[in-house]
C-alpha cells in the first residue's frame, strides 16, 4: 500500500487590517523616493519676505516694467526727436524776424485856441514829454528833455521857468538856458494844422536853437 504524501498547506493570503495595507503603500519616512520638506535658505527668505504676494512678470510684449536697454533707447529717440522739432521751431522762428514796434511820434495836440497867449500847457508832458508855448510871435511846442541829461524839467508858473530837478538846469519859457549845468537851451519839435483844423506835432523832426532852427517853417506856428 502506497505512502500518502502529506500535502503542503495551502498558502493563503493572510487577511490584515486596512491601516495596515495603507502603511505598506507610503514608504516609511526616511526611506528612497520619499518626499523630503524643502529647506529655503535665508537669502531665499528675505527675498520672498521683500517681494509682493503677485509679482508682474516681465515680458518682452507690453510689460509694465521696463528694462534698461529699452529705456536708454527710449530716452535716445526722445531727444533725438526734441532736437528735431527744436530745430524746426527755430527754423519758423529765423523765417519772422523780431520788430519793435514804437509808439508813433505824431500825434495831435487839439486847437489852437485850446492854448491862449502866454499859456504854457503841460497836459503832453506824461503821455508825450511835450510842452505847448504860446506867446505874441505863436504857438510851438518843446520837447521835455532836459539838455544836460535828459531828465523831464518842471515847469514852475510862479517863478515863470522850466527847472530840471536832476541837477538845477534852469530854461526861460522860450526854452533858452540861463541857469545850471545845462549847454544849450531846449529843442523844438515841429508842429503844424492838419487837415481837420488841429495841431499837429512831429517829435521826430526837432529844431536846434544853437543851430539857427528856430524861426524856420515847423519851428513856429503863426495863429
Amino acid at each position: 500500500m502506497a505512502e500518502e504524501t502529506p500535502q503542503a498547506p495551502e498558502n493563503k493570503p493572510s487577511e490584515q487590517p486596512a491601516a495596515d495595507k495603507s502603511a505598506e503603500a507610503k514608504p516609511a519616512e526616511g526611506e528612497a523616493g520619499a518626499p523630503k520638506p524643502e529647506v529655503k535658505s535665508e537669502d531665499q527668505l528675505k527675498a520672498e519676505a521683500r517681494s509682493p504676494k503677485k509679482q508682474v512678470a516681465v515680458d518682452a510684449k507690453g510689460s509694465i516694467w521696463m528694462s534698461r536697454r529699452n529705456f536708454f533707447s527710449r530716452a535716445g529717440w526722445a531727444a533725438f526727436f526734441a532736437f528735431v522739432a527744436s530745430f524746426l521751431i527755430g527754423s519758423l522762428r529765423f523765417m519772422f524776424p523780431r520788430v519793435l514796434f514804437e509808439p508813433s511820434p505824431i500825434f495831435k495836440a487839439g486847437y489852437p485856441d485850446d492854448y491862449p497867449v502866454g499859456f504854457v500847457s503841460t497836459i503832453w508832458v506824461k503821455e508825450q514829454r511835450v510842452w505847448i508855448v504860446r506867446d505874441d510871435d505863436g504857438l510851438y511846442a518843446i520837447q521835455a528833455i532836459c539838455t544836460h541829461l535828459g531828465c523831464t524839467p518842471r515847469w514852475l508858473d510862479a517863478e515863470n521857468k522850466f527847472k530840471c530837478p536832476c541837477h538845477g538846469s534852469g530854461f526861460t519859457s522860450e526854452g533858452i538856458n540861463f541857469e545850471g549845468p545845462a549847454p544849450r537851451p531846449l529843442e523844438r519839435v515841429q508842429v503844424t494844422l492838419a487837415e481837420d483844423g488841429q495841431l499837429l506835432i512831429n517829435k521826430s523832426i526837432k529844431f536846434l536853437q544853437e543851430k539857427g532852427d528856430w524861426g524856420k517853417p515847423g519851428s513856429i506856428l503863426k495863429v
